[in-house]
């Protein structure tokens, strides 16, 4: 693991907010000649703390108006249950997050669709015959003051 120390996180902190910055800007910004800003970038990479980039996308100009964190609770808690949801979660390409949680509930999701027509679609038809689903329920997006998924 590479060191964090304060021009690390000067680093991670531009590159988390523009990851198509130059190494130019990026070197000038944390006051490092562009030769050494590079090999420290490179090294954050090679050590996975840099996992990679990409690109932050409007989900409402490609459609998708409606979103939903959604817990589900399973009937067994047995690895095979486990597995076997996570599988059939994996084809579901409306969750966009899957996180397996402590607590009352084994999952919590992150749902997208084009409108709640189209989340009933998935909910019904999808998540709701996914065998060992014990339990869901639905909590709808009405906006997101603070979103800094990437």
């Amino acid at each position: 693991m590479s060191k964090i120390d304060k021009i690390n996180e000067k680093i991670l902190q531009a590159l988390t907010a523009d990851g198509r910055m130059s190494n130019l800007d990026l070197a000038e910004r944390v006051g490092l000649s562009p030769s050494a800003c590079l090999r420290r970038v490179q090294e954050l990479e090679r050590t996975g703390v840099i996992k990679g980039y990409r690109a932050v996308l409007d989900r409402a100009a490609m459609g998708v108006g409606f979103a939903a964190y959604v817990t589900v609770g399973l009937k067994e808690h047995t690895k095979s249950a486990q597995l076997g949801f996570e599988r059939a979660i994996a084809l579901s390409p409306e969750v966009r997050e899957c996180h397996n949680v402590t607590g009352s509930f084994e999952y919590i999701l992150r749902v997208e669709a084009a409108d709640l027509n189209a989340y009933k679609a998935f909910h019904t038809d999808v998540l709701g015959t996914v065998p060992h689903v014990n339990a869901i329920t639905s909590y709808v997006v009405m906006d997101s003051p603070k979103d800094e998924r990437a």
